[in-house]
């Protein structure tokens, strides 16, 4: 089965190495379960199953992890990734998956060399002051030299791996084969859609492998943290920057690994770990274009307590509706609210057919409230995250892949802050932050302006609409129309909708009132009342009354609802 949609000269062989490479770390159930025996035997390859018992023996998170680390650069950063989805692996399995790392032998310069002169354009001899033929770091995708501009200029040159892209192309072909597979032979993956979280992972994947794309990202996030003037991101060169090579300027600081060398040099702990919290929670928060991969080795420490970040090849987006979803997840944590924190989450596991809401939104409500009277400065947001995802994980739900690499730059965030100063506490330093958000949202220039979109959104649906009929009558006419419907208190449901739409009509009105007066009040000709347009204070008045029987209405609707 698993032959006829493998293209044999491409990757066959590699599915050789992968099959191996399983049986040798003890891993060769999975080699059967998948039927990757059969297909590479009917292809006429063999398979060595010698030795594999005395690996067998090792507890199976040990076996994956050292599986991962010989398959190479595909593998190890899909382990990385697993090792942040608290979601998906328990605490034993992630425990492991940290340990992976992408430090490999580094390529001698000649092998790099034909390479890099048709990226440079010019041995590098030539383009360069001076060049270091010895790496300054070595990766599983790329490999940094230290290099010297012709105007003096201190730089690393970062060179992706000659063949690294081919390899890694076959193996994200292959890794979507396997997660179809599984998802049909094991059930119960299928509610973590494994086929969905592996094109993710490919589309991060080459992502990365686009090293150009790597500095855009050190740009946009260079913009949007000037404001702090604390935070230094690497300047790039453009003129020698090209997809498979990029040159940046050389960081001369103090490594986030080296805490002895930054309490010798006087520097400010305490203040940095501050700093560290505020660079990332705008990063999150505010922007919603954040770097993914916040650990030490990522991190230097300059004079005057400046932070600087390096290697965006791994970032995270965040959708303004994701944001408002976050902030109100965060803002329930931090605050002590379960009801808050169970609604998004509800809002996340909504589409799932068979969770039990009731029991989720119990186990939520009772996991945040465990927390009530506990002092602020005693909160560990990140641990506070990694127990709410294990819940779904119990629930077989999985959060959305965009939120996986938000919890994962929390955890190491908070854990750099507390090796900087053991007092640090992220929720007490997110707190300011997510307030000034919030009041941000509701200044009245955010109000008109997210009320002008919803009102852009009705008039594009009531435009959209005869299409939509016209299209939904040709189905029925041809006999296309399927329909599904389960009647529960009909009349009861219907009697909500309509009490919700009579809502959402008034909310719109308030809405355009509020926008129309503003505009009026500006305008000083016309009748005046108290000193004002008489209009525009009319409207103000017609908007106010319309939200208090807007917000009488919903409390008198969950007080029946609760005494029914």
């Amino acid at each position: 089965m698993l032959l006829e949609t493998i293209d044999t000269a491409r990757d066959l062989g590699r599915l050789k190495t992968i099959a191996g490479v399983l049986i040798r770390h003890g891993l060769g159930d999975l080699v059967r379960r998948w039927g990757l025996a059969d297909t590479l035997d009917r292809a006429g390859h063999r398979l060595h199953w010698e030795g594999a018992a005395d690996l067998a023996r090792l507890p199976p998170p040990v076996q994956l992890r050292k599986a991962l680390e010989e398959l190479g650069p595909t593998f190890v950063k899909l382990g990385q990734i697993l090792a942040g989805r608290a979601d998906l692996l328990s605490a034993e399995w992630i425990r492991e998956l940290e340990q992976l790392h992408s430090q490999v032998p580094a390529l001698p310069l000649e092998q790099l060399r034909p390479q890099l002169v048709q990226d440079l354009g010019a041995p590098p001899e030539e383009v360069f002051a001076s060049f270091d033929p010895e790496p300054l770091a070595a990766a599983s995708i790329a490999q940094v030299h230290r290099a010297t501009l012709q105007d003096g200029t201190e730089v690393i040159v970062k060179i992706r791996r000659p063949g690294i892209d081919a390899i890694i192309e076959a193996d994200l072909r292959l890794l979507e084969r396997f997660a179809g597979i599984a998802e049909k032979q094991v059930p119960a993956l299928k509610p973590y859609r494994p086929q969905n979280l592996v094109r993710e992972f490919g589309r991060s994947l080459r992502r990365e492998l686009d090293l150009a794309a790597e500095c855009h990202n050190a740009e946009r996030i260079a913009t949007n943290l000037m404001p702090l003037g604390f935070v230094v991101i690497p300047a790039v060169h453009w003129e020698h920057t090209s997809a498979r090579l990029n040159v940046q300027t050389l960081i001369q600081g103090t490594p986030g690994t080296d805490l002895a060398r930054v309490e010798a040099e006087g520097m400010d702990k305490v203040l940095l770990a501050k700093r560290g919290a505020q660079a990332v929670m705008k990063m999150i928060v505010e922007d919603g274009f954040f770097h993914a991969d916040p650990h030490p080795g990522n991190v230097f420490y300059l004079p005057d307590n400046r932070l600087a970040f390096i290697d965006f090849g791994m970032v995270g987006r965040l959708s303004s509706r994701r944001r408002e979803e976050l902030l109100q997840l965060l803002l329930g944590l931090v605050q002590r609210r379960p009801q808050a924190v169970a609604d998004v989450l509800m809002d996340w596991a909504g589409a799932e057919a068979n969770v039990q809401l009731n029991q989720l939104e119990a186990e939520i409500e009772e996991f945040v409230d465990q927390y009530h009277g506990t002092p602020l400065a005693q909160l560990s947001l990140g641990q506070m995250l990694t127990d709410v995802t294990a819940i779904l994980r119990e629930h077989s739900l999985a959060l959305p892949a965009d939120l996986a690499l938000l919890i994962k730059a929390f955890i190491s965030l908070e854990g750099m802050g507390r090796a900087l100063d053991p007092d640090f506490h992220m929720a007490q330093e997110a707190l300011p932050l997510l307030r000034q958000v919030v009041r941000a949202r509701y200044q009245p220039k955010a109000l008109a302006s997210r009320g002008l979109q919803s009102l852009q959104r009705v008039f594009q649906l009531a435009e959209q609409l005869p299409h939509d009929i016209s299209r939904l009558l040709r189905s029925a006419r041809r006999g296309q129309l399927n329909i599904n419907i389960e009647v529960q208190s009909l009349q009861r449901v219907g009697d909500q909708l309509d009490r919700a739409a009579s809502r959402l009509s008034v909310a719109l009105v308030i809405a355009a009132l509020i926008i129309g007066s503003s505009i009026v009040m500006t305008v000083h000709s016309g009748p005046q009342l108290l000193g004002l347009p008489a209009f525009g204070l009319m409207g103000f008045v017609g908007a106010a009354l319309g939200a208090f029987w807007l917000v009488r209405s919903i409390i008198r609707s969950r007080r029946h609802l609760d005494d029914e």
